[in-house]
């Protein structure tokens, strides 16, 4: 069956592979029918294929769905942002030994962070840690 390609999922997000790619088609495109989801994915699924796993999806409560007309409108539940810090978390937890720098690390080893992609992310943090001090872009002494 194509959505059990690869065992039973990520044990972070608690979807398979192509669960998750059919989500990523969701946050990027907020809701959708099951058509318009077969369009966006890549490798030629069958709508009923694709249709069976947003059922699937529906079941485990990671989207909703609505009756538009003749079909159902499938809307994301669970947002990308907690889903990708659930996973990145879990694999920090169970290959890093619950070290992020170990992450980092790794990535500076194999080669695939190098010191221009570090200075940008540390622009990235800064920028974050600015944005959470004032949220608002409001200056608080004011």
């Amino acid at each position: 069956m194509a959505g059990r390609r690869g065992g039973s999922g990520s044990a972070a997000t608690g979807m398979t592979p192509l669960e998750l790619k059919i989500m990523q088609v969701l946050w990027r495109m907020g809701p959708c029918q099951v058509q318009a989801v077969q369009h966006e994915l890549e490798g030629g699924l069958a709508y009923t294929t694709v249709q069976t796993m947003l059922n699937v999806l529906h079941k485990k409560g990671r989207v909703t769905r609505r009756l538009r007309g003749r079909a159902y409108e499938y809307r994301a539940v669970v947002s990308e942002e907690k889903t990708l810090g659930k996973a990145v978390a879990d694999l920090v937890d169970r290959m890093f030994g619950g070290s992020p720098e170990e992450l980092v690390m790794s990535l500076v080893k194999s080669r695939q962070l190098d010191a221009g992609r570090l200075a940008r992310l540390a622009e990235r943090v800064d920028a974050a840690k600015a944005a959470k001090k004032n949220p608002r872009g409001r200056d608080r002494d004011a």
